[in-house]
This record gives structure tokens, sequence and C-alpha cells, in this order.
């Protein structure tokens, strides 16, 4: 029964990533949503990620419902979940871009604005972290900086078991224009470590459906570490994606890889070594 459940799971995970894409795809953009405003007494008027549902996500994608910061639970989603580390997470200590992952505020692109959510026709009930100032770009810079809305899904509301990996999971869409949604699925407890033949390796022993992440998949799972993997990538600094780049000037192969603490994506050498995060297809 545990096998069905997995199954039925991981083809709903699959089906919501596809109509989220097809959905955020027909987006105009994904920034400039809603404003984000300090007054003079230090009060900040926060409406981005609720205009990005009411005046963006909704246009495209067919919403039941949609609940401020305040109401979060009125959508359905569950007042708890249960981590990939097995450990309890309160949604209620999650409530801003920063309760998500405060390693992240490098930049005075990424805000710290408040989360909402939407509840859709097919059931889900759904977490939304938006940042109306990301942009578009290659593959130098810092991850945060492309994340424009970050999901944490439920697929049948709060009916449980509210469990990564089960139930619950995170997608993100990525850059202002062009977008590119992924939905990570971890699945190795503890990464592994090595150079970029020896990380595609080690995934591949864990299933034949296992796989190292792209490099927006990588970005997508340390933008959510903190909620969803607790304390279990500590180390290393640096972890291997499984973007391959065209031989440099050097007639050396690159791989896109990033740095666990600030999300910075750059380019090294095939052969250098770093940490290992395999995902599920």
């Amino acid at each position: 029964m545990g096998n069905i459940n997995e199954r039925t799971w991981n083809t709903q995970r699959k089906a919501l990533q596809a109509r989220m894409s097809q959905a955020i795809a027909m987006m105009p953009q994904l920034n400039g949503y809603g404003k984000y405003e300090t007054d003079s007494d230090g009060n900040v008027n926060d409406t981005a990620a609720e205009a990005f549902l009411t005046e963006g996500l909704s246009k495209v994608l067919k919403i039941n419902n949609i609940c401020d910061n305040d109401h979060l639970e009125d959508c359905g989603f569950p007042t708890s979940i249960t981590n990939f580390a097995a450990s309890s997470v309160d949604i209620s200590s999650k409530k801003t871009l920063y309760n998500l992952n405060s390693l992240f505020l490098h930049t005075e692109k990424f805000l710290d604005t408040k989360a909402a959510a939407f509840e859709t026709q097919n059931g889900e009930s759904i977490l939304v972290y938006y940042n109306p100032n990301c942009i578009s770009a290659d593959t130098a810079g810092r991850f945060p900086d492309r994340a424009c809305a970050n999901f944490i899904y439920d697929l049948n509301g709060n009916k449980g078991p509210n469990t990564a990996g089960k139930d619950i999971g995170f997608i993100t869409a990525v850059n202002a224009t062009d977008p590119v949604v992924v939905a990570p699925m971890v699945v190795n407890k503890e990464p592994g470590g090595g150079d970029y033949e020896a990380a595609m390796t080690y995934c591949a022993s864990l299933g034949e459906d296992v796989r190292l992440p792209n490099k927006e998949e990588l970005g997508s799972i340390f933008y959510n570490v903190n909620m969803f993997l607790s304390n279990m990538y500590p180390e290393p600094d640096v972890f291997i994606s499984g973007t391959v780049e065209s031989p440099g000037a050097d007639g050396k192969v690159y791989v896109v890889s990033m740095t666990a603490s600030n999300g910075g994506l750059y380019s090294r050498s095939k052969t250098s070594a770093g940490g290992v995060a395999c995902v599920k297809r």
C-alpha cells in the first residue's frame, strides 16, 4: 500500500509541476507584482505575494481560494509538516522569506516578503513565497536573485500524512522572463561527495530514476534547505549540479556548482570535488 501511495504522490507531483509550468509560462513576467515599501516609522507595506496571486497567477491558473499571511490555514495548509529529516516544522515559524531561508538575504534584490497561500481546483494547498525584485540571468550570479516564486505544496490539503517526499514538496519558478519551473525531490538523506563523475555514479547507485539536479533544481533545494532538510546539509559548502557547460578556452569541461552559504552559482572544473544532492525524476 505504501508503494502505491508513493507512486500516486509522484504522479500528482509531476502533474502539479506541469500545470504550474504551463500557467507561469503564460504570465508576461514574474517580477513587479504588489508593493514592498517602508515608511518613515519603519512600518512595511507588503502586498507582494498576494498581488502575485490575485493579479498574476490566478489569471492563468484555476484557483479556488487565496489567503493572506494572517490566514494561511484557511487555504487548507497544515499547521505543521514533517520534513525529510523526520523533524516537525511549525508553519507559523516560516511565514516570510527570511524565515524560510535567512542565508539568501545577502542582496538588495531579495526582499523579506510575507508568504501567502492558495487552493487549486485539484485540491492542492500551496504556500507561495515571492520576490518581486527577481531578475533573469545566465549561469553566473546568485540563485536568489533569479528565484521569483517558491511554492510549498500539500497535494491533499491537511488530510495527511503531511510529510515531505510524500504529499509535501516544493516548486520554484526561476527567471523573471522565460521562466523555468522545477520541482526537485531529494532522495539521499546524507549528501555524497566527489567530482562530477563520482557524483553521477553515486546518484545512479540510489536508483535508476535518480540523477544529479540541474542548476535550477540545485538552487531550489538550497532555497528550501532550512525547512525541508534541517541540518542534514551543513557540509560541504559547495555542491555540484548536473549542468555541464561547453569547454572553455582552455579546453576544460566545466560544471555549474553552487555555494550553499549564499546561493552563488559559478563554473568549476569537472574534476573539482563538491557535495552531492541527488533527486528523483
